[in-house]
């Protein structure tokens, strides 16, 4: 995927909202929401585009939240769900690595949106974990994929959410072929990259104030290239007592 500066983007999609071309009545279906992605360039995957269209965002955002709107939105405890542009962005981002049978770390999983994206896309001869250090989001996350098209896999155990700090991974199932972190972290955590199967993609974003959403890939010899893909805004990846005391 070409790089996609990332003030340009921001730029774009405040014009659209501020248009009214993406606004909650716009977008009030799933589907419409998908074909928005499209219609403005963000979604060009028709594997992505099949797979965000079967998983319905609605399930997974709070009670009162606009779920089709082009937003991140509080899920609460000082944590977010990412807006549909960039969990589109690293759908297709990931794509290669989240083929039918590999398998799939999502750090900071949340309320399980992307989880289940990812489920769908390695099916059930694959395996995803979704590891999340806030209990409450673990549980709200499992009943949140058990109302979508990705219940079968949390049945099955081919998906699982775990309780545990994502700074450290999920070792018990590496190496992964794909890895997504959902928060920024000051740097690339050691452990994820030891977690990464050589010729597998990690998407991370890093940064304190200015933070870049970068693209981690390990080659088949072990060593790792990083290149930056946009800048991006995203909660601090860091201690679950940490991010329960953010102001």
């Amino acid at each position: 995927m070409r790089k996609r500066p990332g003030l340009i983007w921001f730029l774009l999609l405040l014009l659209l909202a501020q248009n009214g071309l993406w606004s909650s009545g716009a977008s009030d279906k799933n589907k419409s929401m998908v074909e928005q992605l499209q219609k403005y360039g963000i979604v060009r995957s028709s594997k992505v585009v099949e797979v965000m269209e079967a998983i319905d965002r609605g399930l997974f955002v709070p009670p009162g939240g606009s779920p089709y709107f082009d937003s991140p939105m509080s899920i609460g405890y000082n944590a977010t769900i990412s807006a549909p542009h960039m969990h589109a962005a690293c759908l297709e981002l990931l794509e290669k690595n989240l083929q039918p049978g590999m398998r799939a770390l999502d750090v900071g999983s949340g309320t399980g949106y992307l989880t289940a994206c990812f489920a769908l896309m390695v099916g059930s001869e694959g395996r995803v974990v979704g590891v999340e250090h806030i209990p409450e989001l673990v549980a709200t996350s499992i009943e949140n994929i058990k109302k979508s098209a990705a219940a079968p896999q949390l049945n099955d155990g081919s998906l699982s959410i775990h309780i545990a700090d994502g700074r450290e991974g999920w070792p018990e199932l590496a190496p992964y072929d794909a890895i997504h972190v959902g928060a920024a972290a000051p740097q690339i955590p050691k452990a994820l990259i030891e977690q990464l199967k050589p010729g597998g993609r990690m998407v991370i974003p890093v940064g304190t104030v200015f933070q870049e959403l970068k693209v981690v890939d390990k080659k088949l010899d072990g060593t790792v290239s990083i290149k930056d893909e946009t800048s991006v805004r995203y909660v601090p990846l860091t201690s679950k007592e940490a991010q329960l005391h953010a102001n």
